[in-house]
């Protein structure tokens, strides 16, 4: 595999893989690169100058960074696709008490007993306010510190964990009001409102909601230039055009742009790939294990370098599409539905499409996507047959059937070492691999698991 040191720029990392961001929110594909858009030319208006625009150039990419935290909190405590609570709170004023309470009633416990759903009703009734304050908190927090992690600053760091506060004081989850905001925070959050309305109900809806705010979410000041951005129809037409994530890249200021490492991309990868795993208790950790078992079966292989880092990163990301479906059947505690099952294999295709929108993943998008299918054709999501299923994609599959067995999942328990070599040597021939079974076995041993 060819190195791709240097021949990137992280501006394309980034913006490509925001797109998962955007499914774990429940936002239509673009919503972070169109908030992007939308808050460079709030900046550039302001007048920042260009480190000031390169902080609120990645705050805007990367807002929803911690946004899978709070996923299964979420489904917990309202019991309900966390993903279209989300999408459809975003378009509620949070500070209108009509409309938060119509809000709850029509998407708290739905589908529940009428027994289960009042007591959830109550239940937010009493402590909903509580349970907003700590959800916000947890994914803002997680969100500044997966800035950290990507090697960016404290200012990027701080523009996204308080992206939730108003200019007048009642915002979540820390109070701040007026300047005591970054700015980076104000802008980021006004993008937001705007998009969202845009997207769902067109230009004259996101002027509307932006204004309605003002003076309560906003700074009068900002919502002022973002009306005078808001004249020019050439803005609203970029916003919606197909090639916005290329123009997105022109509007990093140009003495800034950087290109990542080797090593800056593992920290990359690493980092969505918690992301990923963060989406659910049971499967902390899991794209990292992979990770390291696939690794570990490729060297016994005798891969080189480059293509080690290659693969590893494949498998850090194998799983990224799993931000795309809702923790209510993740985290379903029975046997799921056909409908279920069929969403949840979305996740393959879903991989595919993220990665793909970074043209150097076009490989690894196909070889990642895949590690669902089965050799004797019965996989998914294309049904592939074992002579089209490359050999990297082969051992990501042991690798995660491996880790998939051994930890615990919301319908059982963890499955021994032992027995999950068991079952899975029953599966050689048709989901996997025998040579790359044999491999897995060696690691296993080598790795000294119990």
């Amino acid at each position: 595999m060819p190195s791709i040191d240097g021949k990137l720029f992280l501006s394309e990392v980034i913006g490509a893989l925001s797109y998962a961001l955007d499914m774990t929110e429940g936002q239509p594909a673009g919503h972070s690169i169109r908030c992007c858009y939308i808050g460079m030319h709030l900046g550039k208006k302001l007048g920042l100058d260009q480190q000031q625009q390169w902080d609120l150039y990645y705050t805007l990419l990367l807002k929803d960074a911690g946004c899978s935290s709070n996923a299964a909190r979420l489904y917990e405590l309202y019991g309900c696709d966390e993903r279209d609570f989300k999408h459809e709170f975003k378009l509620v004023d949070n500070t209108d008490f009509r409309e938060v309470s119509k809000f709850i009633i029509n998407h708290v416990g739905v589908g529940e007993s009428f027994l289960s759903r009042l007591k959830r009703l109550i239940d937010v009734g009493k402590n909903g306010s509580d349970y907003a304050v700590e959800l916000i908190e947890t994914r803002c927090e997680r969100g500044a510190d997966i800035a950290i992690r990507l090697g960016f600053n404290e200012t990027i760091a701080d523009g996204i964990r308080y992206l939730d506060e108003h200019w007048n004081g009642e915002g979540k989850p820390y109070r701040k009001s007026g300047h005591e905001i970054p700015v980076n925070s104000q802008i980021a959050l006004l993008a937001q409102v705007a998009d969202v309305f845009f997207i769902s109900s067109g230009q004259d809806a996101s002027l509307e909601q932006v204004s309605r705010r003002s003076g309560s979410w906003f700074d009068p000041n900002l919502v002022a230039l973002f009306d005078d951005i808001a004249n020019d129809d050439e803005f609203w037409q970029h916003l919606n055009s197909a090639d916005l994530q290329q123009q997105i890249m022109k509007l990093e200021p140009a003495s800034m742009a950087m290109r990542v490492s080797e090593e800056r991309l593992d920290d990359i990868t690493a980092a969505f790939g918690m992301i990923v795993d963060t989406k659910s208790s049971f499967t902390f950790d899991h794209s990292s294990r992979v990770a390291l078992y696939t690794e570990s079966i490729a060297k016994h292989f005798g891969y080189e370098k480059n293509h080690l880092s290659y693969l590893r990163r494949a498998a850090l990301l194998h799983d990224i599409g799993k931000l795309g479906v809702s923790n209510d059947i993740l985290d379903k505690p029975g046997k799921l539905e056909d409908h279920e099952w069929a969403e949840i294999r979305k996740h393959s295709k879903f991989t595919e499409e993220i990665l793909s929108h970074l043209s150097p993943f076009a490989t690894m998008a196909k070889m990642a996507g895949a590690h669902h299918e089965k050799l004797d054709g019965t996989g998914y999501p294309y049904g592939l047959c074992a002579e089209e299923i490359h050999m990297d994609t082969r051992i990501i599959t042991a690798a995660d059937i491996f880790d998939a067995i051994t930890a615990a999942r919301p319908y059982r328990g963890a499955v021994p070492v032992e027995k999950t070599l068991e079952i899975m040597r029953g599966e050689c021939g048709t989901s996997i691999d025998p040579v790359v079974f044999d491999a897995l076995q060696t690691v296993v041993s080598d790795l000294a698991l119990k």
